[in-house]
């Protein structure tokens, strides 16, 4: 892959960009907590799908849901990709249904792959969206699942991230990463959407960008299958 040629003072600018957005959840995000949750929950789930009755039973609005497929290796990822029948069982109890998407992680992530890899893995997203009857006007959140550096937003995310945005178009381009990357995205205008998980964001806030927060991981189960909590912080988070 060609290196995205970068000067000292845009490095520069970013890592400033990282400590003011550190700073912004800080000082004026709030806590997780009962006022935000008043909008209500999604789970998010990989190894296998519980019943949308399960779902709704225990009090949650809706999924967000992998388009993408499991990687060799994972077979454990019963839940990938997302299915038309599990689509149709989720709005048949009134739940919602949001897209995501993530094949790699760690040394394979895939944003590790810069512009190339965002647009290709925007094609196959965009393709298992629409199989499973996903609207064209539904947003995709491109998951940045790590706790990246400000060197490696400006020479491979941010490339990621504008790969996705050439294929998908920025109004339903979202974002799954932690609070500073979520301000380097914003400030750079790559993504509408913005979904949070807390690994390198300050302890316990949320930045004021995001629509959805994940504030818990592995520790709930529905029908024995381990899933994730997230609070949905604004009315439009993507559901379709």
């Amino acid at each position: 892959m060609r290196p995205v040629p970068i000067s000292r003072r845009t490095l520069l600018g970013y890592a400033a960009g990282t400590a003011v957005g550190a700073a912004a959840v800080g000082a004026f995000a709030s806590p997780a907590s009962a006022e935000q949750s008043k909008l209500g929950t999604l789970v998010d789930y990989a190894g296998g799908v519980p019943s949308a009755a399960s779902i709704r039973s225990a009090g949650h609005a809706g999924a967000i849901r992998y388009v993408s497929e499991r990687r060799p290796g994972a077979e454990w990822m019963a839940a990938k990709p997302l299915q038309a029948r599990e689509v149709d069982a989720l709005h048949a109890a009134g739940l919602t249904v949001v897209s995501n998407y993530q094949y790699g992680k760690g040394p394979t992530a895939d944003w590790r792959g810069g512009e190339e890899a965002g647009k290709q893995c925007a094609d196959r997203g965009l393709h298992l969206h629409g199989v499973a009857g996903g609207p064209d006007s539904a947003p995709i959140y491109a998951s940045i699942d790590d706790n990246p550096t400000p060197i490696q937003f400006v020479r491979l995310i941010a490339p990621y991230l504008t790969g996705w945005q050439s294929v998908i178009g920025k109004k339903r381009l979202g974002v799954y990463a932690n609070a500073p990357t979520i301000e380097l995205a914003r400030v750079a205008g790559l993504g509408t959407y913005f979904w949070q998980h807390d690994w390198g964001t300050p302890p316990g806030f949320v930045h004021p960008a995001a629509n959805l927060h994940q504030f818990q991981i592995n520790k709930c189960t529905l029908d024995n299958i381990s899933v994730d909590l997230n609070t949905i912080l604004t009315p439009n988070y993507g559901q379709w």
